[in-house]
C-alpha cells in the first residue's frame, strides 16, 4: 500500500507538470522555440520530480504507518498475543482507530485471561474429585479425561484425548455402556464389574452432553464411582449380622431347649434339674459376655470410650495378667513364661490406660491358651525403645494361614482351627484388643504359620519420666 500511495503522489506531480509544460508549448510559435521550451520542461519535470520524490515518501509513510500497525497488530493478536497495543498516532481519525483497537485489544486480553482462569478452575475442580470423568463426542472420541478416571479405567489421561474410548479401554462393558448411553435420551446408570487383575466395582453414569440446534447429540459425559470399598464394607456388614444372629441364637437355643426339658418333668428329678439349671446358666453368662462385647466395641468405634493414659510399670501388668491366667495354664499343662529385656530397668512404664492395657494382655494370653495344645508354651517378651514399648505374646500352638491372617481381626471372624466350640470365646475379643491398641496411640500387628505358633505383637507410647 505504501508505494501505491508514493506512486500515486509522484504521479500527480507529474501530471502536473506536464500540464502546465504542455499549456507554455501551445502558446510558443516556431520549432526553435518550441524545441527549446520542451527540453526546459521535461528537465523541470525531472527536477521536480526529484524534488517531490521526499514529500511523496513522507506523505505516503505517514498515511500508511498507522495502518500497518492495525495490520501487525491484528495479526499478533490473531497468533496469541492478546493485550498488544498499537502506538496512537497519524492524526484524529488514525488516532481514534488505535485507541479504539488497544481497547478492543484490552477486552480480548482479559476475557480470554478469565476463560483460562475458568478452565484451569474446572480442570482443577475436575481432576480433585473422587469419581472419574471423561467426556467424548458423538463418535467415541474422548474429549477430556481426569486423572480419577484414568486410575480406575487404567489409561494414562494425557495421552488419550482424541483417540476413541475402545481404543483407550478393552473392557467389553464400558463400551456396551457408552452406546447404551449415547443411545438413551436421559441420564443412564449401570453396575459394572471390572475383569482383570485389578479386579473392581463401578457404577457408571453417561449424560449427554446439550445439542446447539437441531444436530444429533454432540457427545456424553461418563462419570465413574468406585464402589469397591462399599461392596465390600456391605459384604462385612452382612456377614456381622449374619454373625451376630448365629452366636446369639446359639446360646438362646441352649437355653430354651433346657427350660422345655425342666417344663416337662425334669424339674421333679433334683440331679437332671441341677444340671440342666447349670447349663442354662453357662449359656446365659456366655449370652451376657457377648452382649457387652458388642456393646464394648460399639461404645469404642463410636468414640465413647474415654482413656485416662497414666504410667503402668511393664513388669507389674505382666506378672498380674500371667497371674490370673496361671490357673487356667496349669489345666493345660503349659508354661507361661516373661522374658524381660536384659539391658532395660524393670521399672519401664507404659503411657496407657490401666484397665484397657490389662484387657489388652488378658485377651491375647488367653487366646493363647485355647489355641496351644496341651503342654505347649506361652512366652511374654518385652522390649522398649527411647519413644515406646513393644509387648510380644507369642505361643507354640495351631498357628494362623496366610489366608486367614488378613482378618484375623475383624469382628466374629474365626479362623479354621479355631472353629471348635469347645474354645469358648464371643468371637469379638481381638477385634476390641485392634480398636483399644488404636485408642492407646499404638499399633498391634501378627505374624503366624500353621502348626508353628502365633506371635501377637503390641507397639504402646513409653512414659518418659523427668
Amino acid at each position: 500500500m505504501f508505494w501505491r500511495l508514493f506512486l500515486t503522489y509522484l504521479m500527480l506531480v507529474v501530471v502536473a507538470v506536464a500540464l502546465v509544460g504542455l499549456v507554455v508549448l501551445r502558446n510558443d510559435d516556431g520549432p526553435l522555440v518550441f524545441n527549446a521550451l520542451l527540453r526546459e520542461v521535461l528537465l523541470a519535470m525531472v527536477g521536480i520530480c526529484l524534488l517531490a520524490a521526499l514529500p511523496a515518501y513522507i506523505l505516503a509513510r505517514r498515511f500508511t504507518r498507522p495502518l500497518e500497525e492495525l495490520t501487525e497488530g491484528a495479526e499478533r493478536i490473531a497468533v496469541g498475543d492478546l493485550g498488544h497495543k498499537i502506538r496512537t498516532g497519524g492524526g484524529r481519525d488514525f488516532t481514534t482507530l488505535a485507541r479504539a483497537f488497544n481497547g478492543m485489544s484490552e477486552r480480548l486480553a482479559d476475557t480470554f485471561e478469565q476463560l483460562e482462569h475458568d478452565r484451569e478452575q474446572l480442570r482443577t475442580i475436575l481432576s480433585g474429585m473422587v469419581e472419574g470423568v471423561i467426556a467424548f463426542d458423538q463418535n467415541e472420541r474422548v474429549l477430556f479425561a481426569n486423572d480419577r478416571a484414568g486410575v480406575l479405567l487404567e489409561f494414562d489421561p494425557t495421552i488419550i484425548v482424541g483417540l476413541k474410548l475402545w481404543e483407550v479401554t478393552r473392557q467389553r462393558g464400558v463400551q456396551e455402556i457408552v452406546e447404551t448411553g449415547l443411545a438413551s435420551n436421559g441420564p443412564f446408570r449401570r453396575e459394572l464389574d471390572w475383569k482383570g487383575p485389578g479386579a473392581k466395582s463401578l457404577v457408571v453414569y453417561v449424560s449427554r452432553l446439550p445439542s446447539s440446534g437441531p444436530q444429533a447429540s454432540p457427545g456424553a459425559v461418563m462419570v465413574l464411582h468406585d464402589t469397591t470399598e462399599l461392596r465390600r464394607l456391605e459384604q462385612l456388614r452382612q456377614e456381622f449380622v449374619a454373625n451376630v444372629s448365629h452366636e446369639l441364637k446359639t446360646p438362646l437355643a441352649v437355653i430354651r431347649s433346657n427350660i422345655e426339658v425342666l417344663q416337662d418333668g425334669a424339674a421333679d428329678d433334683p440331679v437332671a434339674r441341677v444340671a440342666f439349671l447349670d447349663r442354662a446358666a453357662i449359656e446365659a453368662t456366655r449370652l451376657e459376655a457377648l452382649i457387652l462385647d458388642l456393646l464394648r466395641l460399639a461404645k469404642i468405634e463410636a468414640g465413647d470410650q474415654v482413656l485416662e493414659p497414666v504410667e503402668m510399670r511393664l513388669d507389674t501388668a505382666i506378672a498380674e495378667c500371667l497371674e490370673r491366667q496361671s490357673t487356667r495354664a496349669e489345666a493345660k499343662t503349659l508354661q507361661l513364661i516373661e522374658v524381660p529385656p536384659p539391658d532395660a530397668p524393670r521399672s519401664v512404664a507404659a503411657w496407657v490406660d490401666e484397665n484397657a492395657f490389662h484387657h489388652v494382655l488378658d485377651n491375647l494370653v488367653d487366646n493363647a491358651i485355647k489355641y496351644t495344645h496341651n503342654g505347649g508354651r506361652i512366652t511374654i517378651r518385652w522390649t522398649v525403645t527411647a519413644t515406646q514399648v513393644q509387648v510380644d505374646v507369642q505361643d507354640n500352638g495351631f498357628g494362623i494361614s496366610d489366608r486367614d491372617l488378613p482378618r484375623i481381626f475383624e469382628r466374629f471372624y474365626r479362623a479354621d482351627k479355631a472353629r471348635d466350640r469347645s474354645a469358648s470365646g464371643t468371637g469379638l475379643g481381638l477385634s476390641i484388643v485392634k480398636h483399644l491398641v488404636a485408642a492407646m496411640n499404638g499399633h498391634i500387628r501378627v505374624k503366624s504359620a500353621v502348626s508353628q505358633g502365633s506371635t501377637f505383637s503390641v507397639t504402646l507410647p513409653r512414659a518418659i519420666t523427668t
